[in-house]
Parts: structure tokens; sequence; C-alpha cells
């Protein structure tokens, strides 16, 4: 029998390796300086990378069903690192017109892309599995990692490409996470069928614990076709797209707003990742009482209020709370998506209907970190490109509630108690 937390510690080490693309932006200014790209042009491999990201989630859920958290994990291995070592290749001196450079890098990109789908589906559900008593903080330990990446990727990245250069810098990168990626893949198991963790019958019987509602088994195939994986899917679309532009131009923004020179706006990036990943965690884990469809409903209002006045926010502390406290809600909503997910429609395909909700995520990768670009190319600032988002907040404030109140109404329908994990926890 496996020990459940260092199972936990396995997911954390694939998603810490896979979430260090959430430190792009530190990639941006170098790549204008030495191959003359424009903003745009710098930002869209990271674009490309979450596209490939969502797609191959949507694909690879089966994959993780059918073949093991193991197997799926070595995959993600093999795919992250060949896109590290052929962006290291891209960007060296063999390649000598920029054009044909920028071209190869976004194919390399792609090939990390896929890498990053397949791992971060891959120890989800198993997970969940292990952790049948807290399914908020099983999500949230898997997923913490891959916000992580960020806070111990960016400062390292910023340095190495200073030290040794751009192509160097993906080099090293390949090689330590293949490493890591391969070992935390080789520990991952699912437990025995119907495995419960010690004292769980005697918690539930004793009334401490309420038992899990799966509101609706299904497949993934039946999951697709019912009105509240749209209400997730849309959701996550906005949560991810607002999200990810500001990930995308973390760095600069950071710079233009408070005036930071470059190695200081890059720890405020690695402290991104931080509390993208304490988020994750946080957020989870306050789910398993505060009830998903609520939680998600905290994470739009508090993100309409912040994305309005970060841009005028001057004072560097200031400016960073809110940066945090937005990132915290971001992470969340990743974190707290597979629980959510698992009370609808059960465990039985969590991997493979996560996938499908992760589509949301390959077509933000696109539209945010372009629109991104473009607004602040168009107007000068990036004060437009967070009034948008504001707006767009309200959009997904509208469905979350929207979302609870079907949910409600379902259960109602059905004469079942509404369980604390998915609804109100004023019950």
């Amino acid at each position: 029998m496996k020990n459940r937390w260092l199972i936990a510690l396995a997911a954390v080490g694939i998603h810490v390796s896979l979430g260090s693309v959430y430190a792009w932006s530190v990639f941006k200014n170098p790549f204008i300086n030495e191959f003359g790209w424009t903003q745009f042009q710098a930002g869209m491999p990271f674009g490309l990378a979450i596209f490939l990201l969502g797609t191959s989630a949507a694909v690879m859920g089966h994959f993780v069903e059918k073949h093991g958290p193991r197997k799926a994990g070595i995959l993600a291995a093999v795919f992250w690192a060949a896109g590290l070592f052929a962006a290291s290749a891209v960007t060296s001196s063999l390649v000598v017109n920029n054009g044909v450079r920028l071209w190869l890098l976004y194919l390399s990109c792609c090939i990390a892309g896929i890498g990053l789908g397949t791992g971060y589906v891959a120890p989800v559900s198993t997970l969940m599995k292990w952790f049948p008593d807290r399914r908020g903080l099983a999500t949230g330990l898997a997923i913490m990692g891959f916000g992580f990446g960020a806070f111990f990727g960016a400062p390292v990245m910023a340095k190495l490409i200073q030290s040794v250069g751009i192509s160097a810098t993906f080099l090293i990168l390949g090689i330590v996470y293949l490493v890591v990626m391969l070992a935390s893949a080789s520990y991952l198991a699912p437990p025995a069928a119907g495995w419960k963790p010690a004292g769980m019958d005697e918690a539930l019987a004793s009334g401490r614990q309420k038992p899990t509602m799966d509101l609706w088994p299904m497949t993934a195939n039946e999951a697709v076709k019912t009105w509240p994986f749209f209400g997730l899917w849309l959701m996550m679309f906005i949560n991810i797209t607002c999200g990810i532009s500001v990930l995308s131009v973390a760095s600069p923004m950071t710079q233009e707003v408070t005036g930071m020179g470059v190695l200081a706006a890059s720890a405020v990036v690695g402290m991104i990742g931080l509390f993208n990943g304490l988020g994750r965690l946080a957020w989870a884990s306050f789910s398993d009482t505060f009830g998903r469809p609520n939680t998600y409903i905290a994470f739009f209002v508090i993100q309409v209020l912040a994305f309005w006045f970060l841009p005028s926010l001057r004072a560097v502390l200031m400016f960073q709370v809110v940066l945090y406290l937005i990132m915290t809600c971001y992470g969340g909503g990743f974190a707290t998506l597979p629980a959510y997910i698992g009370d609808l429609f059960g465990t039985k395909q969590v991997s493979a209907i996560h996938g499908y909700v992760l589509t949301a995520w390959a077509l933000a990768g696109l539209v945010g970190s372009g629109l991104a670009s473009y607004l602040h190319q168009a107007t000068g600032s990036y004060a437009a490109m967070t009034k948008v988002y504001s707006v767009i907040f309200l959009l997904a404030t509208a469905v979350s509630v929207a979302m609870k109140l079907f949910v409600n109404r379902e259960l109602a329908r059905k004469g079942l108690a509404i369980p604390s994990t998915l609804l109100s926890a004023e019950q």
C-alpha cells in the first residue's frame, strides 16, 4: 500500500515542473531585445503552449483513465522536456534567420504543450481516489504545484538568462524537469477499489463527516451534453482568459505601473507563482466547507473589483496585494474545478470530463495573451485591458449564480438534501 501523502508529493513534483510555463513573461523582453520580435510575437509561444495544454488534456484524459497515471506522467515528461530541448536549439546561434526561428519556437512550444496537458490531468483523479474524505483538498494538492512552478522558476530563469543566455536556459530547464517528472511519475498509482482512509467510516457513521454526493454520475460523453458542463466551461474560460492576460504581461506591466526594475519585476512574477499555488490549495480546501458554487461566486466578485482598480495602484505594496489576490482566485478556479466536476458527475471518468472542460483553457490561452498584447499596443497602457476584464467578470458572476440556482433546483426536484460540498454552508 502506497502512502497517499507521497502520492500527493509526486503529483506536486509533476505540476511544479509544468507550472514553470507561467514564468513565460520573464522571456518576453529578452526575446524582444535579442531577436527584434514584437510584444505579440514574443507572447504567442505562451498562448500556443496553453492552447495545446487544453486540447491535449481533452484527449489524454481518456488515456489516463485507460492506462493509469504512471504512464501518462512519463509521457508528459518526455513531451515537456522535448519541447524545452527544441526551444534551446532554435534560440541558439544555429538558426540565423529570426523569422524562421520564431516559427520553430512556435513548434517547440506546441510539443511542450502536449506534455503540459498530459501531465496536468495525470494525477488529479488518482488523488481524488486517495482522498475521498477531502475531495477539495485532494484537487488543491494535485494542482497546487502548477502555481508554484513560476514561484520557483521565474527568479532562476531570470538569472540564468542573464548569465548563460536564452538557449542554455531552456536546455538546463529541460534536463532538470525531465528528471523530476520521471521520478514523480514512477510513484503514481491509484488505490485499490473501494479503499478508504482509516477512520473515515467511523466519521461518516457519527455524522462528523458528511458523505460526498455525486449528483449525476455520468461518463464524459454524457456529461458534455448537460447545461452544468457548459456553465463550468464558460466560467473557466473567463477566469483563465483574464488570468492568463495578467500572467503573460506580469513583468512588463509591473514595471510600467509601479516603476520597478527588471529584476524586481521578475521577483514579483515569482511571487505570483507562490500565491497562484497557495490559492489553489487554500480555495480548494475552503470549498469543502463553503461549497463549490459559493466559492466560484466569490472568485468573480473579488476580481470584478480587483481588475478595475489594479492599474491605478501606483504604490508598490498595494499593487502587489491586489495582483496576488487576483492570482489566488485564478489558481483557486483551477484547483476547485475537479472537485466541482466530481460533485456533479461523479469520479468514474473525472479525468476525461476534466480534460473536456480544459478546452476552455486552450481557447483562453490564445485569446488571453494575444488580447493583452493587442490592447497594450492599441492604448499604450495596461489600464484598458484590466477595465475590460473587470466588466467581463460581471458575466462570470452571473453564470456562477445561475449554476448555483440550477443545481439547487435540480436537487429540490429530485427530493435530495443539499450537500455542503455542493452548495451553501448556511444549512
